[in-house]
């Protein structure tokens, strides 16, 4: 889950955070997936390593194990929780690339010899990421490590195009004297700023309300009875309370 919930943070690392009313960390020693049957979470070391939630049951590494009334009505809810955040979860990390991508091809093309290339370029990155999240995060699948690596592969391939063409595209500019490819560039901000803030601002109310989801899921986790080994399951803890951002911060001033 922790490659999951970075790309939940992604939003937040881009900016839309600051226009947010909320600051939210989560973390998660569990990888987490989804299949049509079972919530599973697996991790390379510790105790437990895997779990598995089926139906209000619960496995864990090699057994299943007795609950009482009211943690096998917990599990159930946890079950029930982490199927409406998942795949939510993966719509926000792609649409926090989506805008990134927006945002770096606007000024790539902006110093590009060639816009219509980038363009191209950031296109086929999108379009394979996806396919990879077609095939990650379904109404019956999800799979947070397929998901992580699916936008680390989309980002690996054509931001290091990308920075070449800005500075490639900036160099030759500025040595060359292209005067019409520096008028281009006036007012880029303000191109990508309406290109994406209406974008940004959703995406940041849609993390709000995933990070209420998720925190809900920490409070399940909390209030489980089991133990194992004499130690809580600890699946993940949430940290949700208001941003410390002041008014004159919020106004852009300092």
């Amino acid at each position: 889950m922790r490659r999951l919930l970075a790309i939940i943070v992604l939003p937040l690392v881009c900016g839309v955070a600051a226009a947010a009313e909320i600051e939210c960390s989560i973390e998660s020693d569990y990888e987490l997936a989804l299949n049509e049957r079972s919530v599973i979470l697996t991790r390379d070391s510790g105790t437990p390593k895997a779990i598995v939630m089926r139906g209000g049951r619960l496995f864990v590494d090699d057994r299943w194990v007795e609950l009482s009334a009211a943690d096998s009505r917990r599990i159930a809810e946890f079950e029930r929780g982490a199927r409406a955040a998942m795949p939510e979860a993966a719509a926000i990390g792609r649409e926090a690339a989506e805008i990134a991508f927006v945002a770096l091809g606007e000024v790539a093309a902006g110093f590009s010899d060639d816009p219509a290339e980038v363009r191209g370029k950031l296109a086929k990155a999108r379009a394979q990421l996806d396919a990879r999240l077609a095939r990650s995060a379904t109404a019956t699948r999800f799979d947070s490590r397929d998901i992580g690596e699916g936008v680390a592969e989309a980002v690996r391939e054509v931001i290091p195009t990308l920075i070449g063409d800005i500075i490639g595209g900036a160099l030759s500019a500025a040595f060359g004297g292209d005067a019409s490819r520096l008028e281009r560039m006036e007012g880029l901000d303000a191109r990508i700023e309406a290109q994406v803030e209406s974008r940004a601002q959703e995406l940041g109310e849609r993390s709000e309300r995933l990070c209420g989801q998720l925190a809900a899921l920490d409070a399940i986790d909390e209030a489980l009875e089991l133990r194992i080994e004499g130690q809580r399951l600890n699946l993940l803890e949430a940290e949700v309370g208001p941003t410390h951002v002041t008014a004159s911060a919020r106004a852009g001033t300092n």
